[in-house]
Protein backbone atom coordinates (compact mmCIF):
# COMPACT_ATOMS: atom_id res chain seq x y z
CA UNK A 1 0.00 0.00 0.00
CA UNK A 2 1.23 3.49 -0.83
CA UNK A 3 3.23 5.36 1.77
CA UNK A 4 0.69 8.08 2.65
CA UNK A 5 -2.35 5.79 3.02
CA UNK A 6 -2.90 5.10 6.69
CA UNK A 7 -6.09 3.01 6.45
CA UNK A 8 -8.71 2.28 3.81
CA UNK A 9 -11.20 -0.25 2.44
CA UNK A 10 -12.89 -0.86 -0.91
CA UNK A 11 -15.77 -3.07 -2.00
CA UNK A 12 -15.32 -6.12 -4.26
CA UNK A 13 -13.29 -4.85 -7.25
CA UNK A 14 -10.12 -2.82 -6.90
CA UNK A 15 -11.08 0.82 -7.58
CA UNK A 16 -9.51 2.77 -10.43
CA UNK A 17 -7.07 4.45 -8.05
CA UNK A 18 -5.82 1.03 -6.84
CA UNK A 19 -5.82 1.80 -3.12
CA UNK A 20 -7.24 -0.11 -0.17
CA UNK A 21 -8.21 -3.39 1.50
CA UNK A 22 -10.94 -5.49 -0.07
CA UNK A 23 -14.30 -6.27 1.57
CA UNK A 24 -17.05 -8.33 -0.06
CA UNK A 25 -20.18 -6.23 0.53
CA UNK A 26 -20.88 -2.51 0.61
CA UNK A 27 -21.01 -1.64 4.30
CA UNK A 28 -23.35 0.57 6.30
CA UNK A 29 -21.95 3.88 7.51
CA UNK A 30 -21.08 2.48 10.96
CA UNK A 31 -19.26 -0.48 9.41
CA UNK A 32 -17.59 1.74 6.81
CA UNK A 33 -16.32 4.02 9.56
CA UNK A 34 -14.71 1.04 11.32
CA UNK A 35 -13.38 -0.69 8.17
CA UNK A 36 -11.80 2.53 6.97
CA UNK A 37 -10.05 3.01 10.31
CA UNK A 38 -11.94 6.27 10.83
CA UNK A 39 -13.67 5.39 14.11
CA UNK A 40 -11.87 8.10 16.06
CA UNK A 41 -12.62 11.68 17.04
CA UNK A 42 -10.67 14.93 16.90
CA UNK A 43 -10.27 16.81 20.18
CA UNK A 44 -9.31 20.48 20.34
CA UNK A 45 -6.84 21.27 23.10
CA UNK A 46 -4.96 24.40 24.20
CA UNK A 47 -1.31 24.90 23.24
CA UNK A 48 1.40 25.94 25.69
CA UNK A 49 4.98 27.13 25.37
CA UNK A 50 7.85 25.27 27.02
CA UNK A 51 7.44 27.60 30.00
CA UNK A 52 3.74 26.61 30.26
CA UNK A 53 2.39 29.89 28.92
CA UNK A 54 -0.82 29.38 26.97
CA UNK A 55 -0.67 30.44 23.30
CA UNK A 56 -3.83 32.45 22.80
CA UNK A 57 -5.84 32.20 19.58
CA UNK A 58 -4.69 28.70 18.61
CA UNK A 59 -5.57 25.09 19.42
CA UNK A 60 -4.19 21.69 18.58
CA UNK A 61 -6.35 19.15 16.76
CA UNK A 62 -5.57 15.87 18.52
CA UNK A 63 -6.75 12.38 17.54
CA UNK A 64 -8.28 10.70 20.57
CA UNK A 65 -7.23 7.14 19.62
CA UNK A 66 -3.48 7.70 19.83
CA UNK A 67 -3.02 11.35 20.93
CA UNK A 68 -1.50 12.21 17.56
CA UNK A 69 -1.43 15.95 16.83
CA UNK A 70 -3.03 16.39 13.42
CA UNK A 71 -2.55 20.13 13.14
CA UNK A 72 -2.55 23.54 14.80
CA UNK A 73 -5.57 25.71 13.99
CA UNK A 74 -7.07 29.02 15.07
CA UNK A 75 -9.82 29.33 17.66
CA UNK A 76 -12.29 29.95 14.83
CA UNK A 77 -11.67 26.49 13.33
CA UNK A 78 -14.51 24.03 13.92
CA UNK A 79 -14.00 20.30 13.64
CA UNK A 80 -16.17 18.15 11.38
CA UNK A 81 -15.86 14.68 12.86
CA UNK A 82 -15.54 11.61 10.66
CA UNK A 83 -18.86 10.28 11.90
CA UNK A 84 -20.51 13.57 10.89
CA UNK A 85 -19.25 13.10 7.33
CA UNK A 86 -20.88 9.68 7.15
CA UNK A 87 -24.06 10.95 8.83
CA UNK A 88 -24.23 13.75 6.27
CA UNK A 89 -23.90 11.28 3.38
CA UNK A 90 -26.44 8.91 4.95
CA UNK A 91 -28.96 11.74 5.18
CA UNK A 92 -28.14 13.06 1.74
CA UNK A 93 -28.43 9.77 -0.13
CA UNK A 94 -30.98 8.01 2.06
CA UNK A 95 -31.51 4.39 2.97
CA UNK A 96 -29.42 1.91 1.01
CA UNK A 97 -26.47 4.23 0.37
CA UNK A 98 -23.46 2.19 -0.83
CA UNK A 99 -20.06 3.17 0.49
CA UNK A 100 -17.50 2.00 -2.05
CA UNK A 101 -14.36 3.24 -0.32
CA UNK A 102 -13.20 5.43 2.54
CA UNK A 103 -9.93 6.03 4.30
CA UNK A 104 -7.27 8.15 5.92
CA UNK A 105 -4.19 9.78 4.44
CA UNK A 106 -1.16 11.41 6.00
CA UNK A 107 -1.63 9.93 9.45
CA UNK A 108 -5.24 11.11 9.74
CA UNK A 109 -4.67 14.65 8.53
CA UNK A 110 -6.86 14.01 5.49
CA UNK A 111 -9.88 11.67 5.25
CA UNK A 112 -12.43 10.86 2.61
CA UNK A 113 -15.36 8.64 1.70
CA UNK A 114 -16.79 7.71 -1.66
CA UNK A 115 -20.43 6.68 -2.08
CA UNK A 116 -22.34 5.43 -5.10
CA UNK A 117 -25.21 7.75 -6.01
CA UNK A 118 -28.57 5.99 -6.29
CA UNK A 119 -29.13 6.61 -10.01
CA UNK A 120 -27.12 5.47 -13.02
CA UNK A 121 -27.29 7.30 -16.33
CA UNK A 122 -27.36 5.98 -19.87
CA UNK A 123 -25.57 8.53 -22.02
CA UNK A 124 -25.10 7.74 -25.70
CA UNK A 125 -25.98 4.12 -24.99
CA UNK A 126 -23.30 3.79 -22.28
CA UNK A 127 -23.66 3.38 -18.52
CA UNK A 128 -22.22 6.32 -16.60
CA UNK A 129 -22.22 5.77 -12.85
CA UNK A 130 -21.99 8.86 -10.60
CA UNK A 131 -20.12 8.80 -7.28
CA UNK A 132 -20.05 11.33 -4.48
CA UNK A 133 -16.69 12.06 -2.84
CA UNK A 134 -16.58 13.73 0.58
CA UNK A 135 -13.08 14.92 1.49
CA UNK A 136 -12.04 16.61 4.74
CA UNK A 137 -8.82 17.73 6.44
CA UNK A 138 -8.14 17.77 10.18
CA UNK A 139 -4.90 19.77 10.05
CA UNK A 140 -6.29 23.12 8.94
CA UNK A 141 -4.81 22.86 5.46
CA UNK A 142 -7.98 22.74 3.42
CA UNK A 143 -11.74 23.03 3.15
CA UNK A 144 -14.37 20.34 3.13
CA UNK A 145 -14.90 19.28 -0.47
CA UNK A 146 -17.87 17.43 -1.92
CA UNK A 147 -17.48 16.45 -5.56
CA UNK A 148 -19.27 14.43 -8.18
CA UNK A 149 -17.23 11.89 -10.12
CA UNK A 150 -18.87 10.22 -13.12
CA UNK A 151 -17.32 6.85 -14.02
CA UNK A 152 -17.69 5.20 -17.42
CA UNK A 153 -18.65 1.74 -16.18
CA UNK A 154 -17.27 -0.35 -19.05
CA UNK A 155 -13.68 0.68 -18.34
CA UNK A 156 -13.77 2.60 -15.02
CA UNK A 157 -12.58 5.85 -16.61
CA UNK A 158 -13.21 9.03 -14.65
CA UNK A 159 -15.02 11.70 -16.67
CA UNK A 160 -14.48 14.81 -14.55
CA UNK A 161 -15.03 17.50 -17.16
CA UNK A 162 -14.97 21.14 -16.04
CA UNK A 163 -18.24 22.21 -17.66
CA UNK A 164 -19.09 25.88 -18.02
CA UNK A 165 -22.79 25.12 -17.58
CA UNK A 166 -22.84 23.03 -14.38
CA UNK A 167 -20.85 22.68 -11.14
CA UNK A 168 -19.16 19.41 -10.20
CA UNK A 169 -17.95 20.28 -6.70
CA UNK A 170 -18.80 22.31 -3.61
CA UNK A 171 -16.63 23.35 -0.68
CA UNK A 172 -16.82 25.04 2.72
CA UNK A 173 -14.38 26.34 5.30
CA UNK A 174 -14.12 25.09 8.89
CA UNK A 175 -15.53 28.30 10.35
CA UNK A 176 -18.94 29.76 11.12
CA UNK A 177 -22.15 27.74 11.27
CA UNK A 178 -20.88 24.29 10.28
CA UNK A 179 -24.20 22.50 10.69
CA UNK A 180 -25.94 25.20 8.68
CA UNK A 181 -23.36 24.84 5.94
CA UNK A 182 -23.83 21.06 5.87
CA UNK A 183 -27.57 21.65 5.56
CA UNK A 184 -26.91 23.86 2.56
CA UNK A 185 -24.78 21.12 1.07
CA UNK A 186 -27.90 19.04 0.57
CA UNK A 187 -28.18 20.97 -2.68
CA UNK A 188 -25.32 18.71 -3.82
CA UNK A 189 -27.83 16.20 -5.18
CA UNK A 190 -29.47 18.89 -7.27
CA UNK A 191 -26.02 19.94 -8.48
CA UNK A 192 -25.24 16.30 -9.31
CA UNK A 193 -28.40 15.88 -11.35
CA UNK A 194 -27.80 19.16 -13.19
CA UNK A 195 -24.19 18.19 -13.88
CA UNK A 196 -25.11 14.76 -15.26
CA UNK A 197 -27.78 16.30 -17.49
CA UNK A 198 -25.27 18.85 -18.78
CA UNK A 199 -22.65 16.14 -19.24
CA UNK A 200 -25.06 14.12 -21.36
CA UNK A 201 -25.75 17.11 -23.60
CA UNK A 202 -22.04 17.85 -23.87
CA UNK A 203 -21.26 14.27 -24.87
CA UNK A 204 -23.83 14.47 -27.64
CA UNK A 205 -22.15 17.61 -28.98
CA UNK A 206 -18.74 15.94 -28.81
CA UNK A 207 -20.05 12.91 -30.72
CA UNK A 208 -21.04 15.24 -33.57
CA UNK A 209 -17.55 16.76 -33.81
CA UNK A 210 -15.70 14.60 -36.33
CA UNK A 211 -11.93 14.44 -35.93
CA UNK A 212 -9.44 13.56 -38.63
CA UNK A 213 -6.56 11.28 -37.71
CA UNK A 214 -4.23 14.20 -38.38
CA UNK A 215 -6.10 16.39 -35.87
CA UNK A 216 -5.93 13.65 -33.23
CA UNK A 217 -2.16 13.32 -33.71
CA UNK A 218 -1.76 17.09 -33.37
CA UNK A 219 -3.89 17.17 -30.20
CA UNK A 220 -1.81 14.41 -28.65
CA UNK A 221 1.40 16.30 -29.39
CA UNK A 222 -0.08 19.39 -27.69
CA UNK A 223 -1.12 17.38 -24.62
CA UNK A 224 2.19 15.48 -24.44
CA UNK A 225 4.75 17.83 -26.00
CA UNK A 226 8.39 17.05 -26.71
CA UNK A 227 10.15 20.02 -25.15
CA UNK A 228 13.03 21.84 -26.81
CA UNK A 229 16.33 20.83 -25.26
CA UNK A 230 15.07 17.42 -24.14
CA UNK A 231 17.67 14.70 -23.78
CA UNK A 232 17.39 11.68 -26.11
CA UNK A 233 15.98 9.65 -23.19
CA UNK A 234 13.39 12.31 -22.38
CA UNK A 235 12.37 12.43 -26.04
CA UNK A 236 11.98 8.63 -26.10
CA UNK A 237 9.94 8.71 -22.91
CA UNK A 238 7.57 11.32 -24.30
CA UNK A 239 7.26 9.37 -27.54
CA UNK A 240 6.25 6.31 -25.51
CA UNK A 241 3.53 8.30 -23.74
CA UNK A 242 2.28 9.68 -27.07
CA UNK A 243 2.11 6.16 -28.53
CA UNK A 244 0.20 5.00 -25.45
CA UNK A 245 -2.42 7.71 -25.90
CA UNK A 246 -2.67 7.01 -29.64
CA UNK A 247 -3.31 3.33 -28.89
CA UNK A 248 -6.09 4.28 -26.49
CA UNK A 249 -7.77 6.31 -29.24
CA UNK A 250 -7.21 4.16 -32.33
CA UNK A 251 -7.16 0.63 -30.90
CA UNK A 252 -9.23 0.50 -27.70
CA UNK A 253 -11.89 -2.26 -28.16
CA UNK A 254 -14.53 -0.35 -26.19
CA UNK A 255 -14.27 2.64 -28.55
CA UNK A 256 -14.40 0.77 -31.85
CA UNK A 257 -18.06 1.56 -32.47
CA UNK A 258 -17.97 5.16 -31.27
CA UNK A 259 -16.72 6.77 -34.48
CA UNK A 260 -13.78 9.10 -34.94
CA UNK A 261 -14.99 12.11 -33.03
CA UNK A 262 -14.28 14.38 -30.07
CA UNK A 263 -16.19 12.11 -27.67
CA UNK A 264 -13.90 9.22 -28.56
CA UNK A 265 -10.86 11.42 -28.07
CA UNK A 266 -12.00 12.61 -24.62
CA UNK A 267 -12.54 9.00 -23.59
CA UNK A 268 -9.07 8.04 -24.83
CA UNK A 269 -7.50 10.91 -22.86
CA UNK A 270 -9.55 9.95 -19.82
CA UNK A 271 -8.42 6.34 -20.15
CA UNK A 272 -4.81 7.51 -20.38
CA UNK A 273 -5.16 9.88 -17.42
CA UNK A 274 -6.91 7.26 -15.29
CA UNK A 275 -4.86 4.15 -16.09
CA UNK A 276 -1.58 4.90 -17.87
CA UNK A 277 1.64 4.14 -16.01
CA UNK A 278 3.70 7.29 -15.37
CA UNK A 279 7.31 7.58 -16.46
CA UNK A 280 8.32 7.83 -12.81
CA UNK A 281 6.04 6.25 -10.24
CA UNK A 282 6.38 8.30 -7.06
CA UNK A 283 5.49 7.01 -3.60
CA UNK A 284 2.38 9.22 -3.67
CA UNK A 285 1.30 8.36 -7.22
CA UNK A 286 -1.96 6.61 -6.28
CA UNK A 287 -2.94 9.25 -3.75
CA UNK A 288 -2.33 11.97 -6.35
CA UNK A 289 -4.45 10.08 -8.85
CA UNK A 290 -7.24 9.80 -6.30
CA UNK A 291 -6.90 13.52 -5.48
CA UNK A 292 -7.68 14.30 -9.12
CA UNK A 293 -10.99 12.55 -8.58
CA UNK A 294 -11.93 15.53 -6.44
CA UNK A 295 -9.85 18.35 -7.86
CA UNK A 296 -10.25 17.43 -11.53
CA UNK A 297 -7.65 16.23 -13.99
CA UNK A 298 -5.85 19.03 -15.89
CA UNK A 299 -5.03 16.75 -18.82
CA UNK A 300 -8.68 15.81 -19.39
CA UNK A 301 -9.80 19.42 -19.00
CA UNK A 302 -7.16 20.63 -21.48
CA UNK A 303 -8.24 18.03 -24.04
CA UNK A 304 -11.87 18.98 -23.53
CA UNK A 305 -11.18 22.68 -24.02
CA UNK A 306 -9.20 21.98 -27.20
CA UNK A 307 -11.87 19.89 -28.92
CA UNK A 308 -14.64 22.17 -27.66
CA UNK A 309 -12.97 25.19 -29.23
CA UNK A 310 -12.28 23.47 -32.58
Amino acid sequence: MAANVESMFYVRETPWHGLGTKVLTAPSSSDALRLAGLDWRVLQEPIYTETEERIEGYKANVRDSDRRVLGVVTDRYKVIQNEEAFAFTDELLGEGVRYETAGSLLGGRKVWLLAHLPHEYIIGGERISPYLVFSNTHDGSGAVRIALTPIRVVCCNTLNLALATAKRSWSMNHTGDIQGKLKEAEDTLFLASAYMDALGKEFELLRKKTLTDKAVMEYIEVLLPSEDGSTPQQARNMKRLQEDMKMRYFDAPDLKGVGKNAYRFINAVSDFATHAKPLRRSANYKENLFAKTIEGNPLIDKAYQMVRAA
